[in-house]
C-alpha cells in the first residue's frame, strides 16, 4: 500500500440561508481549484444579527485534500525555469 500525504486548510463560507448552505458553497468553490478533497470538518459556526434578526450564517471548515505526485512535480518545473 502506498503512503499518502494530506494537507488541511481552513475555509470560511457564508450564506444568508443556512449554515449548511454556507458549508456547501465553501466546499464547492474550493473543489474548483483543489483536487481530491477528502474531508470537511466544521470548526466553528456563527451568524450576524441586525435589528434582532439573523442576516447571515458563517461556517469555518477544516478541509483536507490529498497531495498528488504529478501535481507537485508539475509545480516545481516552472519555478526551476525562472532561475
Amino acid at each position: 500500500m502506498a503512503d499518502s500525504v494530506y494537507r488541511v486548510t481552513e475555509l470560511i463560507g457564508t450564506s444568508n440561508q443556512s449554515w449548511e448552505a454556507a458549508a456547501r458553497g465553501a466546499v464547492e468553490t474550493a473543489a474548483k481549484s483543489l483536487r481530491d478533497l477528502r474531508v470537511a470538518e466544521v470548526a466553528e459556526q456563527d451568524m450576524t444579527i441586525e435589528n434582532g434578526k439573523v442576516t447571515s450564517y458563517r461556517v469555518k471548515l477544516k478541509v483536507s485534500f490529498k497531495y498528488l505526485p504529478e501535481a507537485s512535480s508539475s509545480r516545481a518545473k516552472p519555478a526551476a525555469r525562472r532561475r
